[in-house]
């Protein structure tokens, strides 16, 4: 018998090794490579091609190269996961033949929400719920629990791959959900559920059945303590959409974003919230990040940020003290903190505020965590507040990108960000000058600035 080859795989970056190392030439990290087997080619392969010579390789490839202005452009298809704001992330909703991932902390509510969506979709379509981690009975409950319609779901407690895809194969679901795929494994591979080899063979297995067959695979997928998903990095490659659940247990709210999806735009944001009965949709996010104190305190402010394909008003919160520490603090929650450093420079240098001797702290409302730079306008002029310890008018909003010359630059979607706080009843906005529109929305007064001088005169 031909001898078993294996490789070592970095659960870190996905680097490929033929023997084993202590450190990975990759991504630099420590005792991350894991053994994993590979399967061998069927004998008389290589033979057959190579004794054909060149004409052998014409022979095999059937297939034709196509022009990209013949491909059809039909729609791919969708269907609703019942959730609106699930088929925002998602695009427009689930596409049969896909792969999603859902990842996030234990406790952010992977599992509620996909049971939610599993037995409102079993009214209508053909749904197959697999369990590793819970038994029936347990899952039952929390259904009976959310007092969810439990007819027509079909339930299967089972971790191994091959009795999967047997039953699967006879009961051709239109939509399987595997909770989750670190307790999956393959009986030809030595290592034990969750390992590398594991959870990469057998995603791409239950990856290979769903595009064959036409059916929509969604995966629960853990979350390590520095916030990424479980799991070799190739198992991003694999599927279509990864989608991070984030959500802290001193909140009751639920944020959904896409990181990668190949049937609509990443970075789209959608928000639930946790109640007695399961997730519910929150169709205005705005609303519910906007809940301020009646009384007026300094370093706070509302920002309009663009959350996917829809803006969103939040509130930044900055508080200074003066530190007794040779190196103040920067402590940034929601934002990034070398952009705050950066933007405290440019403070000193071209606004003639000095906050060396400052313990600088920011926070944004309601955990949402702000990835773009329309925030730096709002975040300087929130810090300038705290500082002087003078209240910012309530009915206030910011955005703008700060540039490391003083200038303030224009951010994609001004119009719409701007109609948007007219809609929740602020009557004036500081913006880019490159954002200010030809006719402000009725009832708002929008003042247009070029430097960030300009926005310190216009408070």
């Amino acid at each position: 018998m031909a001898k078993a080859k294996s490789a070592f795989v970095c659960t870190e970056c996905g680097a490929e090794y033929s023997k084993w190392q202590g450190q990975c030439n990759n991504c630099r990290e420590w005792n991350t490579l894991s053994e994993i087997r590979l399967t061998s080619a069927r004998p008389g392969a290589a033979g057959a091609s190579g004794g054909a010579g060149r004409g052998g390789y014409a022979g095999a490839l059937t297939k034709e190269v196509v022009d990209l202005s013949g491909v059809d452009l039909t729609e791919v298809p969708r269907f609703s996961s019942t959730f609106e704001e699930f088929d925002r992330v998602l695009g427009g909703g689930l596409v049969p033949g896909s792969a999603v991932l859902l990842g996030g902390h234990p406790g952010a509510g992977k599992s509620t929400l996909l049971l939610q969506t599993a037995c409102r979709l079993a009214q209508s379509k053909r749904v197959l719920y697999v369990t590793g981690e819970e038994s029936l009975s347990q899952v039952a409950m929390r259904a009976h629990r959310l007092q969810l319609p439990t007819q027509g779901l079909k339930m299967l407690a089972e971790t191994s791959v091959e009795t999967l895809l047997a039953v699967v194969e006879r009961e051709r679901p239109e939509v399987l959900i595997i909770d989750s795929i670190q307790t999956m494994h393959l009986e030809d591979i030595g290592s034990a559920p969750g390992g590398v080899a594991q959870v990469r063979e057998s995603a791409a297995a239950l990856t290979r059945f769903a595009k064959q067959s036409n059916t929509v695979l969604l995966l629960v997928g853990h979350v390590t303590k520095d916030g990424t998903l479980a799991g070799p990095k190739v198992l991003e490659h694999m599927i279509d959409a990864s989608l991070l659940l984030e959500g802290g247990s001193d909140s009751r709210f639920r944020t959904l974003r896409g990181q990668k999806n190949r049937f609509g735009a990443v970075n789209e944001l959608g928000v639930f919230a946790m109640v007695e009965l399961g997730l519910k949709e929150v169709k205005n996010p705005s609303a519910i990040f906007l809940s301020r104190s009646e009384e007026q305190a300094s370093g706070s402010l509302v920002m309009v940020v663009w959350e996917g394909t829809r803006p969103i008003l939040v509130e930044v919160q900055a508080l200074l003290d003066e530190s007794a520490l040779g190196n103040p603090r920067r402590v940034a929650v929601g934002l990034d903190p070398n952009r705050l450093a950066m933007l405290l420079a440019v403070l000193h240098k071209h606004g003639g505020l000095f906050t060396g001797d400052q313990d600088v702290f920011l926070n944004v409302v309601g955990g949402v965590k702000v990835l773009e730079t329309s925030a730096d306008l709002a975040v300087l002029l929130a810090v300038v507040s705290s500082l002087q310890n003078r209240p910012l008018p309530r009915e206030l909003v910011v955005f703008g990108e700060v540039g490391l010359s003083g200038e303030i630059r224009p951010v994609p979607s001004g119009q719409e960000r701007i109609v948007e706080a007219a809609k929740h009843g602020f009557t004036r906005a500081i913006v880019p000058r490159g954002n200010a529109p030809r006719q402000a929305p009725a009832g708002m007064q929008v003042v247009a600035v070029d430097k960030l001088s300009e926005a310190l005169e216009a408070l």
